[in-house]
């Protein structure tokens, strides 16, 4: 990808999100890296509702040390990996307190040297905390990179370390924030929304999926409109509805016709005479005979 399709990208995204931010709730840096280190394979809503309970209180390294590991567990629980996280929060805090006087340090050797803290979350702090032009890679830019062909690698590493290079000096503040929100709801892992994406000509992506591309219906021979085919059908099913009753009134007409017609030639037959013996039946013989 040139240098001018990389300027046009971002002057785009910018002008969709002229002041973009993490979707993280937080007042402080240190709400902001305790959110960031329970963020780590759960969802920012996820996190979000956790930390409404947790944040008001403990909005400190001291007041958070003090809720102690299970006392964190229990506002946390819903997220995964909870029983880590815990430790590490109160490890962090704890370093925090003995070494950075209950701050968040503005170094990255710093940040990273605190226990549940990597890269990506140093990046993260560094960048929406305290204003660093760093690129923070997770999953989403991660797959922007090689989808659009803005910045190719075989590793996190390697797409921060190209998106740091080609990335133009007026957008690398905000660059993290631009692709990870245009990676979680436009460039989606699965069924992007090409059609609808502001950088789409731009875009380098050859799979690209149109706006209308919708399942093709099973009859294709059916040309009605969604609308008509749904009173259609409603009209079938009330038709075959109201038939069935008169289905089931005819079958027990029918079965009455057949019980009362068994009965009439089962009376008609014990009705008819019986068989007599016949006058001409020689009668028997006396034991006496006739002089």
């Amino acid at each position: 990808m040139n240098p001018e399709k990389r300027q046009q990208i971002f002057a785009r995204l910018r002008a969709e999100n002229p002041a973009p931010t993490t979707e993280l709730n937080y007042s402080t840096p240190f709400e902001l890296l305790i959110a960031v280190m329970l963020s780590a394979q759960a969802t920012d809503v996820s996190v979000n509702k956790a930390t409404a309970k947790l944040f008001p209180v403990a909005n400190t390294p001291e007041k958070m040390l003090a809720l102690g590991v299970d006392g964190v567990k229990d506002y946390i629980k819903t997220i995964g990996l909870f029983n880590a996280k815990a430790e590490n929060v109160i490890k962090t805090c704890r370093i925090l307190i003995e070494q950075h006087g209950s701050e968040v340090p503005r170094d990255r050797e710093a940040l990273e040297a605190l226990p549940g803290v990597g890269r990506k979350t140093a990046n993260v702090v560094l960048n929406t905390a305290f204003g660093e032009p760093t690129i923070a890679v997770d999953t989403h830019i991660f797959r922007l990179g090689n989808r659009l062909n803005l910045a190719p690698g075989k590793t996190p590493l390697a797409v921060e370390q190209k998106l740091l290079k080609v990335v133009p000096e007026e957008f690398k503040k905000d660059a993290h924030h631009w692709l990870i929100l245009h990676g979680r709801y436009i460039c989606t892992a699965r069924n992007p929304k090409c059609g609808v994406c502001v950088i789409n000509d731009l875009c380098e992506y050859k799979a690209k999926t149109p706006l209308d591309a919708q399942p093709v219906p099973k009859s294709a021979a059916n040309t009605a409109t969604p609308s008509q085919s749904r009173v259609t059908a409603g009209k079938k099913t009330r038709t075959s509805a109201a038939a069935q009753p008169a289905k089931r009134k005819q079958a027990g007409t029918t079965a009455k016709a057949s019980t009362s017609k068994t009965k009439t030639v089962s009376r008609s037959a014990s009705k008819a005479p019986r068989t007599k013996t016949s006058d001409n039946t020689p009668a028997r013989k006396s034991g006496r005979s006739s002089s």
